[in-house]
């Protein structure tokens, strides 16, 4: 199965509809927009309740979510930065294909993609990337979440 170097995918056990990807082998794990982090015990599991903005550009789009925790781990980003992060295990939906993957949390607020699929949930998932396709795997999902144009081109008078 195809998917291009960008995609929509639903996180429909943390009720996340859709959220831009960026297919990424560089990244082992795969990583999703944070804030609000908490993490707190439940009947002895170690959970996590964070926000999310799912929609770039969009602060008025929020949603809550809540997850077990499966480990914490020092993770470096591209910059080299170590940071601490929670792990948490979801499933992951793109098309009618869904598979569960390991994600870490982790503030990408100042990033253009809210979520970074990493190479380990690729592989999980069986999919081939063509690194010159967009939204190869979910199209209708690009439909229902249109994307606003950042430069609109000139098209003569106002």
């Amino acid at each position: 199965m195809q998917i291009g170097w960008r995609e929509w995918v639903e996180l429909p056990e943390l009720g996340i509809p859709g959220i831009k990807a960026k297919i990424d082998t560089g990244a082992r794990t795969s990583a999703l927009h944070a804030f609000r982090v908490e993490e707190f015990e439940e009947q002895g599991q170690r959970r996590v309740r964070f926000r999310i903005h799912p929609l770039q550009h969009r602060t008025d789009v929020e949603c809550e979510c809540i997850a077990d925790i499966i480990d914490s781990r020092v993770v470096s980003d591209s910059g080299g930065h170590r940071e601490q992060r929670p792990v948490i295990r979801t499933r992951i939906k793109l098309g009618s294909h869904e598979w569960t993957a390991e994600i870490t949390l982790t503030n990408r607020e100042d990033m253009l993609f809210r979520m970074l699929l990493g190479r380990t949930a690729i592989v999980e998932g069986g999919w081939v990337i063509n690194p010159a396709g967009c939204y190869l795997g979910a199209p209708s999902l690009r439909r229902r979440y249109p994307h606003r144009e950042r430069h609109k081109r000139n098209r003569g008078s106002p």
